[in-house]
This record gives C-alpha cells, structure tokens and sequence, in this order.
C-alpha cells in the first residue's frame, strides 16, 4: 500500500516519492515552511522534522529564565558549593609550591635588575670590609749606618777639593709569591672597578679566596689585579 503524503494528504507513488525526515512526500510538496520554495536532498534544513530553505531555518536562541525565589536559592546554593569546593582545593595545593612561571622579556629584565642590585650591595660589603678592617703592619725603617771612613784632610790634600762618591745599594728582590697560581678557563670582562679583567689561557698570581664566587688576584700578564669570578678559572 502506498503512504500518503505529508504535506497534502495524498497517495505518494513510488515514481514521484520522496522519502525525507521520517515521512513521504510528493517531489512538489517537499517544499519550504515559509516561502513554499521547492526543495530537494541537498539544499533543505529539516527542523522539528519539518522542511525549510537555508533564509527561512527557524534561528536557535536561549530563553531567558525569571530570577524566581527557587532559581535564586538554587543559584545561592551553586554558588556556595563552588566556594567549598574552591576551598578544598586550595587546602589540597596548600604547600606543594608554586607553578612555573614563563620566562617573558618583562621577567628577564626584572630579574637582570635584580641580579645588577644584589651585586652592587655584594661589592658595598665587601669595600666596607675592607675599608673597616685592619691594614698590613708598618715595618720601621732603621737608619742605614754610614759605613764609609770618614774623610780627614791633611795639609797637603787642603787644596784639593774632595767629592766622596755615592754608594749604590743593591736593589731586594721581590718577595716570593704567597698566594696560589691559576689559569683563566674564559675571557672574562670587568664589571666594575675593583675586578680585573683576563682572556682564556692567562695566569693568576696570589689568589686569595673571598667567599664560594669570588677570588682576588694579579694577572700576571697584564699586571693588573683585583676581584674575579672563580667559576672561570682554574688551579694550575
């Protein structure tokens, strides 16, 4: 037996049926809702199983809901049981440390400054300590006894005039160096007035150890000395 179709009640037959949201159509029925637009398979938009053209489709929107006295309890209470839950989670998290931060450009210039801050104070300190402490002991310096004869004029030697020459000392020779002896690892520029700078391969006289960073000692090419960093050197 043949349907009926759904738009004018008819007998559809196999020749002219068109079978589409759920129901029978006659090839000229499946038409538009609105504008009676004929359609087909590939340009109709079925809605509440109803055909419609793409200008004609029935627009989806939300329906807004009146704050009654039971949707307002109702939002309370999701809003209370958000905060509970927020709290809860937040005990959970509570000392498990903080989350990793972006390296941004803002953060690397913040903590540049930083870094720039800390070293400034680190070489107030460290002039300070030095300034406060005790210098090396002032050795006396004993008059040099005149070991020449003193010169007494005869007679005949009155009429000549006597220039007794100079006596030139033999100049000490330095100290022996006290300190260790290091080779440089790096090129390294001085940052501030009190470092020294060096290049890769040069030697370190008299190093003295500051503290776990920071070494004093001479170039020993150059001449020169003063503060430099110990991560860039090496014990010879």
């Amino acid at each position: 037996m043949n349907p009926l179709c759904s738009r004018c009640n008819r007998v559809v037959y196999p020749t002219e049926k068109v079978n589409c949201l759920d129901k029978y159509w006659h090839k000229g029925c499946f038409s538009c809702e609105v504008c009676k637009m004929t359609l087909n398979m590939k340009n109709y938009k079925g809605f509440e199983k109803r055909p419609y053209c793409n200008a004609h489709y029935p627009k989806t929107s939300f329906t807004s809901v009146a704050d009654t006295p039971e949707n307002l309890r109702l939002k309370q209470q999701s809003k209370m049981q958000s905060q509970v839950l927020y709290k809860e989670e937040f005990e959970k998290n509570k000392g498990k440390g903080f989350s990793v931060v972006a390296d941004t450009p803002e953060l690397q210039r913040i903590k540049k400054t930083q870094d720039q801050i800390s070293n400034i104070k680190y070489h107030e300190e460290f002039e300070k300590s030095r300034m406060g402490g005790e210098g090396p002991p002032q050795h006396p310096q004993t008059p040099q006894q005149n070991t020449t004869p003193a010169y007494q004029p005869t007679a005949a030697s009155q009429n000549y005039h006597y220039e007794p020459k100079p006596v030139h000392q033999a100049a000490a020779a330095p100290p022996p160096s006290s300190g260790k002896r290091y080779r440089a690892v790096y090129d390294y520029t001085a940052a501030d007035e009190d470092e020294v700078s060096f290049l890769d391969g040069d030697v370190i006289m008299d190093v003295q150890q500051i503290d776990e960073g920071w070494m004093y000692g001479k170039v020993e090419r150059t001449g020169q000395q003063g503060m430099l960093p110990a991560n860039y050197v090496e014990v010879i």
